[in-house]
C-alpha cells in the first residue's frame, strides 16, 4: 500500500504541478477563456491512463500461468526503465519545466483551441501512463488488490490536495527536497519491481541459472511480523530470496543510486560579451 502511495504522490504531483503552471499562465496573462480546454486535455489524458491500466489487468487476466508471468516480467522491467528515467528527467528539468510549459502553451494559443487540448493532454499523459505501468508491476507481488488500490487513491488524492494548495500559495515546501527524497525511495521500489521482473523470468521458465537460494533470513524476518510484509509490500524484499534475484537487485540499486547521489556539476557560464550601445539618431 505504501509503495502504491508513494507512487501516485510522486506522479500525480507532477501532473498536478504541470496543470498549476499552465493554470496559472492562463489566469495571469487574462485568457481564462482558455481554461476549459486545458481541462479538457487533462480528462482526456486521466481517462486514457485509466484505460491503460484496465487493459493491462485485462491482458493479464486472459493469459495461462506461463504467459502471465512472462507478461507480468516484461511490465515490471518497462516499469523500472521509466521510473529510472522520471527519476533523473524531473531532476535535470525541475527547474526549467515552467518556463518550457508557459513557452509551449503561448505557441498553442496562436495555433488555436486544438492545440490547447493537445499540448495539455500530452503534458498530464506522460505521466498518467507512467503512474498506470508502475503500479500493474508494483501490485504484482501484493497478496490483495485492495492494499495497492487504496495506496494509489489516496496518493493521487494527496498529490492534489498538495499541489492546489501550492498553487493558492497555502503552504511552501522545498520540491528540490521532495523529489531528492521521494526519489531515493522510489529508487528503492525500482530494485523491487526489477528483483521481481527477475524471479517473474524465472517463473516462466525464460531464466534457470543461478536459482538456488542465495539467503535464509526467515528467522530474523517471519512471514507474519508487521516489518516483512511493509518490505516485501514496499521494496519487494523476500527472506529468501535466489541468487539471480539479489545479483540484480544490487546491479540497479547501486549504480543509480550512485549517479542519483553525485553532486550535480557546476557549468561555469562564460562571462558574457558586453554588446555596445547602438547610437541613437
Amino acid at each position: 500500500m505504501f509503495a502504491s502511495y508513494l507512487i501516485g504522490l510522486r506522479e500525480g504531483l507532477e501532473a498536478t504541478l504541470v496543470v498549476s503552471i499552465l493554470v496559472a499562465f492562463l489566469v495571469k496573462s487574462d485568457r481564462r477563456d482558455r481554461l476549459p480546454l486545458v481541462w479538457a486535455g487533462v480528462a482526456a489524458a486521466v481517462l486514457l491512463s485509466v484505460g491503460f491500466g484496465a487493459l493491462l489487468t485485462f491482458t493479464a487476466a486472459q493469459l495461462d500461468s506461463r504467459q502471465h508471468e512472462l507478461f507480468d516480467a516484461v511490465a515490471s522491467l518497462a516499469a523500472t526503465v521509466f521510473v529510472t528515467f522520471m527519476i533523473f528527467w524531473m531532476r535535470s528539468a525541475a527547474r526549467r519545466l515552467s518556463g518550457e510549459l508557459k513557452a509551449k502553451l503561448s505557441d498553442a494559443i496562436k495555433l488555436g483551441s486544438v492545440a490547447v487540448v493537445v499540448m495539455a493532454f500530452l503534458a498530464v499523459a506522460r505521466e498518467g501512463l507512467e503512474t498506470a505501468l508502475l503500479f500493474f508491476a508494483a501490485a504484482q507481488g501484493a497478496t490483495t488488490s485492495a492494499a495497492p488500490l487504496t495506496g494509489i487513491l489516496l496518493g493521487l488524492a494527496s498529490s492534489v490536495v498538495l499541489g492546489w494548495a501550492l498553487y493558492a500559495s497555502a503552504v511552501r515546501i522545498n520540491l528540490a527536497k521532495f523529489f531528492t527524497w521521494t526519489g531515493l525511495l522510489l529508487i528503492l521500489v525500482a530494485a523491487g519491481i526489477f528483483k521481481y521482473g527477475v524471479h517473474d523470468l524465472f517463473e516462466a521458465g525464460v531464466v534457470t541459472v543461478l536459482t538456488s537460494q542465495a539467503f535464509d533470513l526467515s528467522g530474523v524476518l517471519p512471514p507474519d511480523a508487521w516489518y516483512s510484509t511493509l518490505l516485501s509490500g514496499m521494496f519487494n524484499f523476500t527472506a529468501q530470496p535466489t541468487i539471480l534475484e539479489m545479483i540484480a537487485w544490487v546491479a540497479y540499486l547501486v549504480p543509480v543510486l550512485t549517479l542519483f547521489l553525485l553532486p550535480a556539476r557546476k557549468r561555469t557560464e562564460a562571462p558574457a560579451k558586453t554588446a555596445a550601445p547602438a547610437a541613437s539618431s
